[in-house]
């Protein structure tokens, strides 16, 4: 189905809009970088009620039961119950749906109703509470963690605290938005809202967890070329997990096995399960976990038809010389150097490829390309040895926010389909539209791009398929200039015309020195040779 772009744009102004608002109404004793915990925590409560309700409508039509009646029948209670884990993986009481704690903010029955933070606290702890010692705990655990709702800084006492996160509730509850809608990245595009909000506070920090949509498409597009679908999709460091959930709309049938994501920063790995849970991603169809993916591999043996990744720009790391009895390092028999982890990443993810048809997208800065040392010797390894590099591809400066650093993109293949003895280059650091602030990759852009990874032919001054003989002789260096060149030819000179203008010159000279000495001479002056 068709997205409804101008629907969409709609979408997202008026979610710009209710965030400027529910900040407004934080704003306070709070550093400004945290107001978006409790918007983004409420924004996915209300998802997770409307969930709810949305099954137990379905569930119970022909049984002539609401959810609420339902409930308080000790029959049908822990039928429902059960059935809510089941497929849902948690429980809300009808008690603590979502519509029920904005209905007491705004109609309270009587004095006894009215709204107060400690129902909402009541309602969260209840919600994660009932996924203890269930299948579907791990994809729970702690998502509610940075939403305090017993924070000082939100109010000194229950009442204020009260007011404070009933305002954000009530604005929430305004929003005219069907969260069930799985084309809008709701979280998603809240949360990249609420880092140009407080962009002085978050600050260089703040985007560093959400690829843009640009490079994330491109990225996605080129690793699922010719792909139907894909058993596992995999990203490293996941961040809010916008690149990964975007690979199955770039598989012609839309169908994920199953997700793997990894993700350091504890509020960024409760954002990718809030945003897998929010797409429509059953709990028992993804793993994220928390963990530094250098040093913990928390994958285990598992091996990804997909993995895309953005990892943190030259990272740096211990590069302990255990690493080197890690399998995932061992190969290449030296380390990434210690201020430069971009290929620890990249190392990783050769070695979680599936043997069969595993394909990688990986951004980078263009240092990897060109850099010696150590990075030299894992660079030969991979292309030398292990030929798994398909294509390197430039883009443009400045598309990320809080770098403007051109990056470029590797795409990795284990099985290369008759395409061993060459690597594709593509330069498309020219193709951009510019911004005040951040350059964009338009749909065009990308189509472009990705038409030439597909016909892998020679474009002037764009593409060239550099055979590994060329590889070779420039001793594994990648740089792209070096295969694709994009200088302009200067203009042929026709020496005979420039004779002729000199001559004019000369001759110009000549008549204006004329002039000039006839008045010095009636001035009485010395002319100057």
């Amino acid at each position: 189905m068709a997205i409804d772009t101008n629907k969409v744009k709609s979408q997202a102004a008026e979610l710009s809009a209710t965030c400027w608002q529910i900040a407004n109404d934080l704003r306070g004793g709070m550093d400004a970088s945290e107001f978006k915990n409790y918007i983004l925590g409420t924004i996915f409560y209300r998802y997770l009620s409307e969930r709810t309700e949305m099954y137990m409508q379905e569930i119970l039509k022909d049984d002539g039961y609401t959810y609420e009646e339902a409930f308080t029948d000790d029959e049908f209670k822990p039928v429902v119950e059960q059935w809510s884990l089941e497929h849902l993986g948690y429980i809300i009481k009808p008690e603590n749906l979502f519509r029920e704690l904005s209905r007491k903010i705004s109609k309270p029955k009587d004095e006894g109703d009215k709204f107060s933070v400690e129902d909402y606290e009541r309602a969260i702890n209840e919600l994660t509470g009932s996924t203890l010692g269930h299948e579907s705990e791990a994809a729970f655990a702690g998502l509610f963690d940075d939403v305090r709702l017993q924070d000082t800084r939100l109010g000194d006492t229950v009442s204020e605290r009260t007011s404070t996160i009933g305002s954000v509730i009530s604005r929430i509850a305004e929003l005219d938005m069907d969260l069930q809608n799985h084309e809008f990245d709701v979280l998603g595009t809240a949360y990249m809202i609420l880092i140009g909000l407080f962009q002085s506070s978050a600050g260089k920090k703040g985007g560093e967890f959400f690829t843009p949509v640009g490079p994330s498409t491109l990225c996605t597009s080129l690793a699922c070329v010719g792909l139907d679908e894909a058993k596992t999709v995999g990203d490293c460091t996941c961040g809010s997990a916008s690149m990964l959930l975007d690979v199955q709309k770039h598989l012609s049938t839309g169908k994920v096995g199953h997700f793997y994501g990894q993700e350091n920063n504890p509020t960024t790995y409760n954002l990718a399960r809030m945003n897998m849970l929010m797409h429509g991603v059953d709990y028992q169809n993804f793993t994220i976990c928390k963990g530094d993916t250098i040093t913990n591999d928390t994958y285990g043996d598992v091996k990804m038809t997909v993995q895309v990744c953005n990892p943190p720009y030259s990272l740096k790391y211990s590069a302990d010389s255990s690493l080197l009895d890690d399998p995932r390092y061992s190969g290449a028999g030296k380390l990434a150097p210690k201020s430069h982890a971009d290929y620890a990443f990249v190392e990783h993810m050769i070695y979680h490829m599936d043997d069969t048809d595993g394909r990688v997208a990986v951004l980078l800065p263009h240092g990897v390309l060109f850099r010696g040392g150590a990075e030299e010797q894992i660079r030969k390894y991979i292309v030398r040895d292990l030929n798994r590099l398909d294509a390197v591809i430039g883009l443009a400066p400045n598309l990320f926010h809080g770098t403007s650093i051109p990056v470029c993109i590797l795409v990795l293949k284990s099985k290369r389909n008759g395409n061993s003895d060459n690597i594709l280059f593509i330069d498309a650091s020219k193709d951009f539209i510019k911004g005040k602030n951040q350059n964009e990759l338009s749909d065009e852009h990308i189509s472009k791009i990705v038409q030439a990874y597909v016909n892998r032919e020679d474009i002037e001054k764009f593409a060239h398929v550099a055979s590994m003989d060329e590889i070779k002789a420039n001793d594994y260096n990648l740089n792209i200039p070096r295969y694709v060149d994009t200088a302009d030819e200067e203009p042929e000179i026709d020496l005979g015309e420039v004779t002729e203008n000199i001559k004019e010159i000369d001759k110009e000279i000549t008549e204006v020195s004329a002039k000039l000495k006839k008045s010095f001479d009636e001035l009485g002056l010395e002319f100057p040779l």
